[in-house]
């Protein structure tokens, strides 16, 4: 499988993986893709791409999955949904660690803090992100909830009643990332997500 040819050189490459056994089977609708694709369409002004996968959750098949995203098509950035529980079936994270190269605790953390603004469960929740590398290219890789509501939250962040931001969400800090990794220059639409870069970072129009 070659590499996405890409239209822009600062099209972004995201992969969007759903982790779940009932969905991936046709018991129900999988809602985690169309939630994405609905966030990224509203709040990306770059030009970009989708790779979307519908998985079971088994272990050696979330491992091959993220490895094809990264390593053989091109990814920039992969978000994955469901399977980050407790449960015997949740091993989304034990297999993006297993294909990490660098561990970035910063973005899980921001997620359980967003979700503990609603529910002490949150807890619970083992959501990682990683950085994976290979000799000519690096992705960030993410676990996120697996709700609608709650993938809004968390990349976006909790604004109140007059639009002012209360708690950041986890992509603001996504673009600075991707610049620092060798990735394309991603710019998004303020009133849905404004990305931070220090000011030495940000490109001059």
């Amino acid at each position: 499988m070659t590499k996405k040819t890409k239209n822009d050189p600062d099209e972004v490459l995201i992969g969007l993986v759903s982790i779940s056994d009932r969905a991936s089977s046709g018991t129900y609708e999988d809602q985690g893709i169309p939630a994405l694709r609905d966030w990224f369409s509203a709040a990306l002004a770059s030009p970009w791409q989708m790779e979307t996968r519908l998985i079971p959750d088994e272990r050696s098949l979330i491992e091959k999955t993220l490895i094809e995203l990264v390593d053989d098509l091109g990814c920039d950035l992969v978000l994955t949904t469901g399977g980050t529980g407790p449960a015997r079936r949740d091993v989304t994270p034990e297999a993006t660690l297993a294909v990490a190269t660098k561990e970035m605790p910063g973005f899980g953390e921001q997620m359980r803090q967003i979700s503990l603004r609603f529910v002490p469960t949150a807890i619970l929740s083992r959501q990682v992100a990683v950085i994976r590398e290979t000799p000519d290219h690096a992705a960030l890789i993410m676990n996120l909830p697996g709700q609608p509501k709650s993938i809004k939250e968390t990349l976006e962040g909790l604004k109140d009643a007059d639009g002012k931001q209360i708690v950041p969400g986890i992509f603001a800090a996504v673009p600075y990332c991707i610049d620092l990794i060798g990735g394309p220059y991603i710019e998004t639409h303020e009133s849905i997500c404004k990305a931070f870069r220090p000011k030495s970072a940000i490109r001059q129009r």
